[in-house]
């Protein structure tokens, strides 16, 4: 019974581990992307009980043990970039000039969650310069401008507002002026996107994209080409940015899927959590699901000062905090380039946006 048993958890582990290699787009596939961690602690374990069982032959022991242990080290090795095992993408500022720094708080709501004293009081603490909220809708929108309306207290004075109750809303509420700003939707009809220019201290300018694509999941869409065809074609926008660029939001995906790989190649951008932590922000209920689902990325011309997960006010997620310096990496023997994509990723873009009709042409292109 027990040999059987572990036979039949190591097949199912095996095909859990195996599926997402595939590019099957159907939200019961691309979902094995996210439990990286989960899997390979699962692996551990039947790792053990393989070991441990006396019952098991010998050869059916061994066999089982190094399927384990294979199993093991493939979900590791798509975690431990994320670890600080791993040497840094982004470099660590030297600069300490606030006038050129940036720092940004994103927040997924969560539109049923009422409880915004407890996010307006970690606004009130860490004094992000922009704070980007996602699922906010008008009740949201009614709290969060006391933001802009209580200027000498708060003093976030630029805004763009969405307020939708279809778990896509959105809302930025910036103390530095935003330019050339839009709210565009650029995949899908009920889904919106900001984009803006982003005036620093110092008069330098930032190109800064927020997103929030649908998730492929049994309650969204089916399958992940909306959200995927969307991060394609913001990647392939920023890619030839001679500015600054910032791209942060809940992607609805996790750092190490095929599709934020992806993004990262396009894009040419940088992940701060590279060699610093997974900064799970979901699910902010259950510790023992957690996944990185707020990203923040952004290209070359930054450097980082802080990366923090901030403490739960009430949503499924944490809000994630980040805050870079303008200055170009100083010490490039702690930090690693950004991925380059191949022809088949690029292949695979293409095919992608052309399936959901939309290209980089789409996106808005702030300063531009």
């Amino acid at each position: 019974m027990i040999p059987t048993l572990l036979g039949v958890l190591t097949l199912l582990m095996a095909a859990f581990t195996l599926l997402p290699l595939t590019r099957i787009r159907h939200w019961s596939v691309r979902i094995m992307d996210f439990p990286r961690l989960q899997l390979a602690a699962l692996w551990a374990m039947l790792l053990i009980a393989d070991l441990a069982v006396s019952q098991l032959a010998f050869g059916l022991r061994v066999s089982l043990a190094v399927i384990a242990v294979a199993g093991l080290v493939y979900q590791a090795h798509w975690i431990v970039p994320y670890t600080r095992l791993f040497p840094c993408e982004s470099a660590r500022t030297r600069q300490h000039d606030r006038q050129r720094q940036v720092r940004l708080l994103t927040a997924n709501v969560l539109t049923s969650n009422h409880d915004s004293d407890k996010l307006l009081a970690i606004v009130e603490r860490e004094q992000p310069d922009v704070l980007v909220t996602l699922e906010s809708d008008d009740w949201w929108q009614q709290r969060l401008d006391v933001l802009e309306a209580n200027s000498e207290q708060y003093g976030y004075t630029h805004t763009l507002k969405c307020p939708l109750d279809n778990l896509y809303g959105m809302h930025v509420y910036s103390r530095l002026p935003l330019h050339d700003a839009s709210i565009d939707y650029l995949v899908e009809e009920d889904v919106p996107s900001m984009h803006a220019q982003l005036e620093l201290a110092s008069g330098d300018r930032v190109r800064v994209h927020f997103l929030h694509p649908a998730p492929p999941s049994p309650t969204e869409n089916d399958e992940s080409s909306e959200r995927d065809a969307e991060l394609i074609i913001v990647a392939r926008s920023v890619a030839d940015s001679q500015q600054p660029v910032i791209v942060t939001g809940d992607l609805n995906d996790v750092a190490w899927s095929r599709t934020t790989r992806l993004f990262r190649k396009l894009s040419g951008l940088l992940d701060p959590r590279v060699g610093r932590g997974m900064f799970n922000t979901f699910h902010a209920n259950i510790p023992l699901l957690r996944w990185p689902l707020d990203h923040l990325f952004h290209s070359e011309h930054f450097s980082v000062v802080r990366v923090a997960r901030m403490e739960a006010f009430g949503s499924d997620h944490f809000p994630l905090l980040t805050e870079l310096a303008l200055t170009p990496a100083q010490d490039t023997d702690e930090t690693l380039d950004a991925p380059e994509p191949d022809a088949d990723d690029q292949a695979e873009a293409s095919e992608t946006a052309n399936d959901e009709n939309v290209s980089q042409q789409d996106v808005p292109k702030p300063g531009r």
